[in-house]
């Protein structure tokens, strides 16, 4: 009756082990889910304020029918969810990339708001990375890491 005990203790102690390890697993894969919707909901945000900043007229503060000049601010550089950097060349690599407020200096239809997040992504070394390009009447998200 000793070694049955002893195997069933045994036992249960690789059950509850597996079980610890799948949950970590879970709740990590969770988090990295969590923040790349966060940055997505983020950058999707700031490409509204853009797609609104092209549409008012240069007498009310806007771009006049362009990008020209449009910036982030320095609260919108950054946040919990990660940081947002805006540019007219389209992004790639899943690199880190650090908020910053230079305005759009083109006369551009299309830029990019690029948002690192603060998870690591899916290739294990770098952060959660993702962009939205957006043109007067569209935006279209994209994942890099």
């Amino acid at each position: 009756m000793g070694q049955q005990q002893l195997l069933l203790i045994v036992l249960g102690v690789i059950i509850v082990g597996v079980a610890i390890a799948v949950g970590v697993t879970q709740f990590q894969s969770s988090a990295i889910d969590s923040n790349r919707q966060q940055l997505i909901s983020d950058l999707v945000n700031f490409a509204a304020k853009a797609q609104r900043f092209y549409r008012t007229p240069a007498q009310l503060g806007g771009g006049s029918q362009n990008f020209d000049n449009f910036y982030l601010s320095p609260i919108d550089t950054g946040n919990a969810n990660g940081s947002y950097s805006l540019t007219t060349t389209q992004p790639t690599g899943s690199s880190y990339v650090s908020g910053n407020t230079t305005p759009v200096s083109s006369s551009s239809g299309t830029i990019y708001i690029v948002g690192c997040g603060k998870e690591t992504g899916d290739d294990q070394s770098n952060p959660v990375k993702a962009y939205v390009a957006v043109t007067p009447n569209n935006i279209t998200t994209t994942i890099l890491n």
